[in-house]
Formats: structure tokens, sequence, C-alpha cells
């Protein structure tokens, strides 16, 4: 049997701008992104990729489920009665994205209600998760998924979270600090972004975020910090810097983070040295940020063809 790669999450209608000025309609959400490009670069014959949420019984969830079957990633979505996905529009200027949602009665804030998919998980497989993820839950389920996480991390699977901060998605600062902590608790990887860190927690630099990660038990932590070096700290006191190739065409940052996550936790599952595997992730977010959308065509061979650069 393969590898199990399960994300967590929202998966949302996703209206992107074209050059010709009207707007693309497709799917998106920051930890399916993850799964979307795990699943074009990671060995099917090793890996499964499954997708975690909920969706409603119209015929935009309809869509989403058979966008996400048809790219190879397993829809394991709670059907919701009455509910839609929440939807979301990107705006460009000069390639940075800004974005405006309509997903307050999103299906996905009851993707607690069935959890079972995670009693399947076990050692060798890994399951990932992010601040958004928590942020559209209430609180009870919020604890009822860390509470899962926890139980499939004693069975020996990998938990990743990425604190991917959205302070619009919570009442205050001091609650989702407080909760990205939690979470970040549960998690053995932390991939977080250091702009985001340092606007929510204040911390002095990259340094500041791997060590207060590190601090509630993680044993892992990978700090992308946009064009600037990203920073690798383990707990066992390992660590280094790996500087991005500089990108010389911007069009849309969407995605960024997602892409390079997942093509970190590819070569990560592969066994590559985490020099490589950072290497790789900021290959891949750079491909990724030179097109418009956050989906953008990308296979295992231009993974291998990564892999063999920052090798060569």
């Amino acid at each position: 049997m393969p590898a199990r790669f399960l994300a967590i999450g929202e998966c949302m209608v996703e209206f992107a701008p074209t050059p010709e000025g009207t707007y693309a309609v497709g799917f998106a959400g920051d930890t399916f992104n993850t799964a979307w490009y795990v699943r074009r670069l990671a060995d099917p014959g090793k890996l499964e990729v499954a997708y975690l949420s909920a969706v409603g019984d119209d015929a935009l969830s309809e869509e989403l489920a058979g966008f996400a079957e048809a790219a190879g990633v397993k829809p394991v979505m709670a059907r919701i009665r009455g509910a839609s996905p929440g939807v979301y529009m990107i705006f460009l200027n000069e390639g940075e994205r800004s974005f405006q949602y309509w997903r307050s009665q999103s299906a996905a804030r009851r993707l607690a209600d069935d959890l079972s998919a995670l009693e399947d998980v076990a050692a060798g497989d890994m399951v990932y998760f992010s601040g958004i993820t928590v942020a559209i839950l209430a609180d009870v389920d919020r604890q009822r998924l860390l509470s899962g996480l926890i139980d499939a991390a004693a069975r020996g699977a990998e938990i990743v979270f990425d604190p991917n901060l959205r302070p619009r998605l919570w009442g205050s600062t001091e609650e989702m600090c407080g909760w990205t902590m939690q979470a970040a608790r549960v998690a053995g990887i932390v991939l977080p972004s250091f702009e985001d860190e340092s606007d929510h927690f204040g911390d002095a630099g990259p340094e500041a975020t791997a060590e207060r990660y590190l601090g509630c038990g993680c044993r892992l932590v990978v700090v992308k910090n946009g064009s600037g070096p990203v920073l690798v700290r383990a707990s066992d006191g390992d660590g280094f810097q790996v500087q991005p190739e500089p990108v010389t065409s911007v069009a849309d940052t969407t995605a960024a983070g997602d892409s390079f996550n997942a093509a970190f936790l590819v070569e990560y599952l592969d066994r590559a040295r985490s020099r490589d595997a950072v290497r790789a992730g900021c290959a891949l977010a750079a491909h990724v940020i030179g097109s418009r959308g956050a989906l953008v065509p990308v296979t295992r061979i231009d993974l291998i063809a990564c892999r063999n650069r920052v090798r060569a």
C-alpha cells in the first residue's frame, strides 16, 4: 500500500484575473493547493493524496469534488445539506495579490463533523493542515481536530502545520496566536512565513520564529521569508539557511507558500536531504509566481529537473 498524504482544510471557488481583464473560475484554497501540487509531483505508486473537508449539496459542490478527483486528489468530504463552498476573488497589483472573500457560511466550517478519515492514518503517512483550517472552525471543532491529530501522531503519522496567519478569520490577534500555538504543539514539522509571524507575534527575526516553535515541541521548523533566506532549524540542533535564486518575473504571488510546502514535503517524504528539499521548494515557488492563479501546471519531471539543478 502506498503512503498517504492527507490535507485538511477549505477548498473554495476562485475568481482569478486573466491578462484579458476578465476572471477565470477555478477551485483553490491553501491546503488544497498544497495537496494539488503534491499530487502533481509525487509518484502515484508511492503516495496517495487525499483531501478532508466538507462541501454542500449544490452544483458548485459537485464540481469542486469532481475537480479534486480529476486532479488525482481523493475527496474525503462530508456533505452538508443546504450549504455551499466559500468563494474568493483575487485582485493583483504589480504581482502582489489581495483577496475578497465570501466564506462566512462555507460548508467547510463543518469539516470536523466527520474526522473518521484520521482514524485510518498510520505510520509512514503525513497529515497536513494550516492556521486557516483551524480558524474556520468553532472552538469545540478545533479541539476535536487537534485531538484527532494527536491520536494520528501517536500511531506514527507525521503531522505538518503551516500557521498561515489570517487575522480577518479570527475574533482577535490574541485568539489567533493562542490557537496557532496550540495547533503547533501537535505537529512535528512547522512551516511558518516570517512576515506573518513578525507582524502578529512580534518576532525580531526568523531565528526567533524558529525558536518559538521548537520551544513548543516541534521537531523541524522551516521559516519562509519571501525572497530572503529560508531558515531551517531542528530540535537536535541542526540548522542552516538557503538563499532562493533571484526571480526576474513575478506575475502573481498566489500559492507561493503552498507550492513551496508541496515540493519541500514531497522531497522530504522521498528522503532527500533537507537542503535539497528546501531548494526544490524555492524552485517550485519561483515557477508558480511566474504565472497567474493558484494552480499552475507542473509535473514530476519539473521537480526532478529542480532536484538535479540544485544538486549540481
